[in-house]
């Protein structure tokens, strides 16, 4: 399997598993979005809480260049480890929702 195929599939199956969790909280769907022809993916959860509207998006991942941009993840698990710990080399992982300047203090790819 090459690397691309290989990523499409882990990100889809961290996704997957997270689309699992339901909120404790309102009447609120999760909503898994793949668009595997540009790499995008999302958990964005939607619905109602009492009188207020909720759309939020939950987790963000691109794949771009080959490497794994982590774009938001609003969750207490860490993506990124979890990539990790599925085989991802750290230099394959960017987290987007850091500056590019911060990115060189980090562990992970810069872009």
């Amino acid at each position: 399997m090459d690397k691309l195929t290989r990523y499409r599939q882990l990100v889809q199956e961290i996704l997957y598993a997270h689309s699992e969790q339901k909120p404790a909280y309102g009447n609120i769907e999760v909503e898994t979005i793949f668009d595997t022809e540009h790499d995008h993916y999302q958990i964005v959860h939607v619905g109602w809480e009492g009188q207020n509207w909720v759309h939020s998006c939950i987790i963000h991942i691109d794949i771009k260049n080959g490497k794994i941009w982590l774009q938001w993840n609003a969750i207490e698990d860490d993506i990124a480890a979890n990539l990790v710990a599925a085989g991802v080399p750290k230099e394959d992982i960017v987290l987007g929702f850091q500056s590019p300047f911060m990115r060189q203090f980090t562990d992970y790819a810069v872009s």
